[in-house]
């Protein structure tokens, strides 16, 4: 049997806490996840520096395409995204509480949009800083499906050192404070490793929650 997993702190402001989600918590939000592809703004792969990206994204409250936000999503179709749901507000919030943030932290985080990517078995995603944000408040991330090599590194370049960290389905990451512009990305996804009852066959799926600063 394998041993029970305990948090991880990989960096100052930096919280791992392993099978945070229940599945059926998971298979609640694989299902929210087929309603967003579903449109206004089908998922799609973001083009970097005229490179299609290997992860497929679709985006809640704020279309992000490299390397700003907007309301619509001028880059796929031009439609509006759908907005931020409040059910997402109050999971950012115990996202926070539960990695040890103050009270006021908590209250004062108000996330306004979501990358949900998707990950295939080939996809990765490459070392970068989440920058795109006025706010530098705190980076809440879920993972559902299929496990992955994530590598959580520094916040002056994209080598050493780093962390190799290993995300599994229902697992909480969060990082901000010093760590929020610490440079990350993930180097494999493992077939087959999704857990029976998450909602995901195969592929994984990675929700962040960012709030923008952005108005308007």
């Amino acid at each position: 049997m394998e041993a029970p997993r305990g948090p991880e702190r990989p960096g100052p402001g930096a919280v791992l806490l392993p099978g945070w989600l229940t599945l059926d918590q998971q298979q609640w939000i694989v299902a929210r996840f087929r309603e967003w592809t579903a449109g206004p703004v089908p998922i799609r792969a973001a083009k970097v520096r005229g490179h299609e990206m290997s992860v497929r994204t679709v985006c809640l409250g704020w279309h992000w395409q490299p390397y700003r936000y907007t309301r619509e999503a001028t880059d796929v179709n031009g439609e509006r995204v759908l907005p931020f749901p409040d059910w997402m507000v109050r999971l950012g919030r115990r996202a926070l509480a539960d990695t040890g943030h103050s009270d006021e932290q908590v209250a004062a985080y108000t996330p306004d949009t979501a990358l949900a990517n998707f990950y295939d078995d080939a996809a990765r995603m490459g070392m970068h800083q989440d920058r795109d944000e006025k706010s530098l408040a705190p980076i809440v991330s879920l993972s559902i499906g299929d496990t992955c090599t994530f590598r959580f590194g520094n916040t002056e370049n994209r080598g050493r050192p780093y962390t190799d960290l290993s995300l599994r389905s229902g697992d909480l990451f969060v990082f901000g404070g010093a760590s929020r512009l610490a440079y990350h990305g993930v180097t494999r996804v493992h077939p087959s490793t999704a857990p029976e009852g998450c909602g995901l066959d195969s592929g994984r799926i990675n929700i962040t929650m960012r709030m923008t600063g952005l108005s308007g």
